[in-house]
């Protein structure tokens, strides 16, 4: 009989063991989402409040008072500030595609031993040492550049722009996707007569498509949210960025800022980045693990 409990007493203490475990991380989890979730609320809630509440004391009543005015004077008012996320739009999913597609040539030839060279992992330091270059630091010969070359006030030259300070890391996280991709499978390829590019696009880039989206996930929330090259190199109202535009949120003497209309201007613009992390965590979340376990 004693043989027979132990198992049976064994087999309970394991599942309740199990079950207390399971109780710990779903508490866990649920407190952190609410203190992350909680400042997101906040700011929705205020963006819906008047610009008279968002100044003063927080105050239950100011919940009674709630309005779509801020986002209607956003949008049909005199800002027009959909035309800003627009231009913002085309600027960052620019910049994410070109970074993507530079950085995946680039580690594809870094991160496959058939493209080794000598001094290829010289070359591939030197890239990792421009991680430390601020593009604060070289504004000024950035600005000479591109007035040398006519594109100043110019989506394309600020997409050439972030692209050129997003690839270090762009090739860092695909050198080490590549590194990461079984060789077999492109030997395989290369017998049945597959060229570089065919064996690239067909073999390779299903198996580095978190590093992919990571990468291009990098490049464009950099895009999105970044505000002093777009303030330097961009001039025309019309092809403001969103950041910079927000800036220009003020009415009334003295310039005084009008805190509904840049509440709310925060929350759209808080909304594609976070829908489109969502939409990639998973890629994401695999890409930094692969960048951060190879070397």
């Amino acid at each position: 009989m004693t043989s027979v409990a132990a198992p049976a007493g064994g087999a309970q203490g394991k599942q309740a063991r199990s079950r207390s475990s399971t109780i710990i991380y779903v508490s866990t989890g649920t407190v952190l989402s609410i203190l992350f979730l909680l400042p997101l609320v906040w700011a929705v809630l205020r963006s819906f409040m008047q610009p008279s509440d968002i100044t003063a004391a927080p105050s239950a009543r100011a919940f009674g008072h709630l309005t779509v005015a801020n986002y209607s004077g956003l949008i049909t008012g005199s800002i027009h500030i959909l035309r800003y996320v627009g231009n913002s739009v085309l600027v960052a999913g620019g910049t994410a595609v070109l970074t993507a597609v530079l950085a995946t040539l680039a580690g594809y030839g870094l991160g496959r031993t058939r493209f080794r060279f000598r001094g290829s992992n010289v070359v591939f330091a030197l890239i990792l040492v421009t991680l430390m270059v601020p593009f604060q630091a070289i504004l000024t010969p950035l600005f000479l550049e591109l007035s040398f070359l006519h594109l100043l006030d110019n989506w394309l030259g600020l997409i050439l722009f972030y692209s050129t300070f997003n690839l270090p890391f762009g090739v860092f996280v695909m050198r080490n996707s590549f590194m990461a991709a079984p060789s077999e499978l492109e030997e395989a390829a290369y017998c049945e007569g597959a060229k570089v590019l065919t064996t690239l696009r067909t073999v390779l880039l299903p198996l580095v498509m978190p590093g992919v989206a990571t990468t291009m996930l990098y490049a464009f929330l950099f895009a999105w949210t970044e505000f002093l090259g777009a303030l330097t190199f961009i001039t025309s109202i019309n092809r403001l960025t969103l950041p910079v535009a927000l800036l220009n949120v003020e009415t009334g003497t003295f310039g005084q800022v009008n805190y509904g209309f840049l509440i709310a201007g925060a929350v759209i613009a808080m909304v594609p980045c976070a829908v489109l992390y969502v939409a990639l965590q998973r890629f994401y979340v695999t890409g930094i693990t692969a960048g951060g376990v190879k070397g």
